[in-house]
């Protein structure tokens, strides 16, 4: 009896010749490739593409062999790119981005208008504006897939640097790296406060006045931390105790709450502000920065149909917006 010849290991030591590569790179592995890179799940990109769990895994354990090399590390609960894949999606998503585009632009001609428009956008804005601008965008483009994530500012420009979303919302308290920023507002940095509270009284505040009282600031994944910091260490050789969060609305809720002034801009708390719930109070310190705030995307990569339309929407919505602490 003769023993079952033994399959290679998988994936191959090295690389297949190009011009079979090419061949690999023109079937369906190349899709499901970015759809799991996506979503990092199988599970997840199947739905999506609405084919079975077994011919995703198939079409990347091909691709893997191909290439000789893992493109995934792989958990029980997500499949999470190695160096090679986190390589090969950068560059596969610019040969996707053509197609999809060319297929949103014949959609569009046919009528349907579809597409999906990738959104990443800091807290404060989620807060404020954002839900407004995207109803009015669904009421106008109601096929257009809208995908949101809220993240810190750091991690806004980081998702549009790596082009896994198109356009971005959020501060930047340095020289952008790796984004463009459009439509920028300077907004003043200050602090919110209840009317009723014992420091809205005073006319002009500095840093030095909020450590007398009950403060809350952010803490140091929110921009606006880099900014204050370094004043509120000059203000005072031993800081008192403070109450530190990773939450704009924390903020605004502990300053609605009464015990607490919160450092920060007055974007996150503009509904409050508007009801004259909280009032905002710019920090006069001298020296102290204005807090870049803007839409932010790609600097070399060009926005096709349904991005470029949610970009011109967003652009146009900015400008109506009246932004209290703006300069």
């Amino acid at each position: 009896m003769t023993s079952a010849k033994a399959r290679p290991e998988r994936p191959r030591d090295k690389a297949l010749a190009p011009q079979l590569l090419a061949r690999v790179f023109h079937q369906p592995a190349l899709v499901y490739f970015i759809a799991v890179a996506r979503h990092a799940s199988i599970r997840e990109a199947a739905r999506q593409l609405d084919i079975a769990s077994s011919a995703v895994t198939r079409q990347i354990a091909l691709l893997e062999d191909a290439l000789g090399m893992a493109l995934f590390h792989r958990t029980r609960k997500s499949m999470r790119l190695t160096t090679a894949g986190e390589i090969l999606f950068r560059h596969a998503q610019r040969l996707a981005s053509p197609m999809d585009a060319a297929i949103s632009e014949l959609e569009m001609l046919r009528g349907l208008k579809t597409g999906v428009v990738r959104v990443a956008a800091v807290e404060s804005v989620g807060l404020s504006f954002l839900p407004a601008l995207l109803s009015e965008f669904s009421r106008r483009f109601p096929r257009l897939h809208l995908d949101i994530s809220i993240l810190s500012a750091e991690s806004v420009i980081a998702e549009i640097a790596a082009e896994r979303v198109e356009i971005g919302f959020g501060f930047l308290s340095g020289p952008p790296l790796g984004v463009e920023i459009v439509q920028r507002r300077d907004v003043r940095v200050g602090v919110v406060m209840r009317p009723d509270h014992p420091l809205a009284a005073t006319e002009h505040i500095v840093i030095a006045d909020c450590l007398t009282h009950g403060l809350a600031i952010p803490r140091p994944e929110i921009s606006i931390r880099q900014v204050v910091m370094p004043f509120m260490q000059r203000a005072a050789d031993l800081l008192p105790p403070v109450v530190e969060v990773n939450s704009i609305r924390m903020l605004v809720e502990l300053a609605l709450n009464g015990g607490h002034v919160s450092i920060m801009t007055p974007i996150g708390a503009q509904h409050e502000i508007a009801a004259g719930r909280l009032i905002f109070r710019p920090l006069e310190d001298k020296g102290l920065p204005t807090n870049r705030f803007g839409i932010l995307i790609h600097p070399v990569n060009a926005l096709y149909f349904a991005p470029a339309v949610f970009f011109e929407h967003a652009k146009a919505y900015f400008d109506t917006l009246d932004f209290p602490g703006s300069v």
